[in-house]
């Protein structure tokens, strides 16, 4: 009986420097041009400027994405960077995906190592080749374990490597932790019949933080379709909380529902879906999402910038 081979390549590369870099990044993006393979570009602007002078001509042929603004929240890669773009191409794709660089904060950090992760999850079975680049000058110990944890194989200066602690799936429980309380929080409880109020709570309290219009209605309609959540999964009821942190606004909805799927929220709406959008505008409209599950509920925490 022969062994399925899993189409999805998903190496780490680790680099030191814009010389390591250019040489790990440039040769993969022009093996597959030379292919006929769409490829894609997600990284940080100054990276991303790097790549395409580098490129020169060739820079036309790649979809070249600053990661420092469609990835912020990291939430959004998957179906909005990544899904998107390999659904929109018929064959094989080549990536290259830079959603941990020197500077994300702990806050976002552990959404970030989810979201490698869960891109296993997310491209099994897809004819796809995505190279997550690591700065080893810039990011700690800690996040250059989890890229080990989070891809099969290494790549760096001297070669390739299996990981040897290949472990999506701890990695995400490993960040699936239970929130601090926040501090003098805004609450509200609600039920079906509070939705309405629920929302109007939302929006007079984000205002008075300091958002701005667009973003007050961006909240109220993360915390409408996280409401709306809990009445259907979470047994009809919940709990809201608004407070401001580190620069941030944040609606936090919990519930006694549970979240089985890794991926909701993660995966592109197929055309004519009706329902199962929540998560997914949650996650198109806020700055950051955590998310905390566990037998007895769900908690989940969404971050508009000031």
């Amino acid at each position: 009986m022969t062994a399925t081979v899993e189409p999805f390549v998903h190496p780490a590369f680790l680099y030191q420097g814009a010389e390591d870099y250019l040489a790990g990044t440039v040769p993969f993006i022009l093996e597959g041009l030379a292919a006929g393979e769409p490829v894609a570009v997600a990284v940080p602007a100054q990276n991303l400027a790097l790549i395409k002078a580098n490129l020169g001509d060739r820079a036309s042929s790649v979809e070249l994405i600053d990661m420092t603004e469609a990835g912020r929240n990291p939430g959004r890669i998957i179906p909005t960077v990544f899904l998107a773009f390999a659904d929109a191409h018929q064959g094989p794709v080549r990536l290259i995906g830079e959603p941990v660089w020197p500077g994300r904060s702990g806050l976002e950090y552990p959404a970030c190592a989810q979201h490698e992760a869960l891109i296993n999850l997310a491209f099994a079975g897809r004819e796809a080749t995505m190279l997550c680049p690591f700065d080893v000058d810039g990011l700690d110990s800690s996040a250059l374990i989890d890229a080990l944890r989070t891809h099969p194989v290494l790549l760096h200066a001297t070669g390739s490597q299996d990981s040897g602690v290949y472990a999506p799936k701890d990695v995400v429980a490993t960040y699936n932790q239970p929130f601090p309380p926040p501090t003098s929080p805004a609450t509200i409880e609600f039920d079906l019949t509070g939705l309405s109020t629920a929302r109007h709570f939302v929006a007079y309290h984000a205002a008075n933080a300091g958002l701005n219009p667009e973003q007050v209605e961006d909240l109220t309609l993360a915390a409408s379709e996280l409401c709306a959540n809990s009445i259907l999964h979470g047994h009809g009821h919940g709990t809201l909380h608004l407070w401001s942190e580190d620069g941030y606004v944040v609606c936090e909805v919990s519930d006694h529902g549970r979240i089985t799927d890794l991926l909701a929220g993660r995966r592109p709406a197929a055309v004519g879906q009706v329902g199962g959008r929540g998560l997914l505008l949650v996650n198109q409209v806020a700055d950051l999402v955590r998310m905390h599950h566990s037998p007895g509920g769900t908690t989940v925490r969404a971050y508009v910038r000031v």
